[in-house]
């Protein structure tokens, strides 16, 4: 009679997990299905809490997205590295709940020694970003809250593999257009997303 209960338990969290997991992914589809769409130049642009912080972003949604990045991502890592702006509230959270330091990819030139330079192009712009607080042989987890055209996650890649960092692994939210397959097919590199 203990074994039928311990493998019901089990039975149970499982189906609680995967009940967990499949109601955040219905809300971010859900979300992203109703967010507003505007044109940037000839790029669809859609306006999410997650991607945008617009009009907020809950804090219970957040959590969970930083649980399922925590389940699925490749943690052990020297550093977690994210573009500005807003891979900045994920990875913010999730270098406090795995106390892995937080390493963010600024648009701005501070000219330190070791300052690597990102060139960026997405649908709607292009420039440069600055990598600065790595070195080689460096093991780092890149997190993003989208990837869509892939400039800003293929320029980041590019940049780190030449100056001998490890990439672990690179996860986003959200996946949307051809940026992925792009950037799979240039670096060799799997994308994981949650939607």
């Amino acid at each position: 009679m203990p074994t039928k209960c311990i493998l019901n338990l089990a039975f149970n969290i499982t189906v609680i997990f995967l009940s967990e997991e499949v109601k955040l992914l219905e809300k971010l589809k859900r979300l992203w299905e109703t967010s507003p769409v505007v044109m940037k130049g000839h790029y669809r642009y859609v306006v999410h809490p997650i991607t945008d912080g617009i009009p907020y972003i809950e804090p219970r949604l957040l959590e969970d997205i930083v649980k399922k990045i925590m389940e699925v991502a490749d943690l052990h890592v020297d550093y977690i590295v994210t573009p500005e702006a807003m891979g900045i509230p994920i990875a913010t959270l999730l270098s406090y709940k795995t106390k892995i330091p937080l390493n963010v990819v600024r648009k701005k030139e501070y000219k330190l020694n070791g300052e690597l330079k990102v060139y960026q192009k997405t649908g709607y712009a292009e420039c440069q970003m600055y990598v600065n607080g790595l070195k080689r042989g460096d093991r780092v987890l890149i997190v993003d809250d989208i990837v869509s055209t892939g400039g800003t996650l293929l320029g980041i890649i590019k940049v780190l593999k030449k100056a001998g960092i490890k990439i672990a692994d690179v996860i986003t939210v959200f996946e949307r257009g051809e940026g992925k397959k792009r950037i799979e097919r240039e670096t060799g590199f799997k994308i994981k997303t949650l939607l």
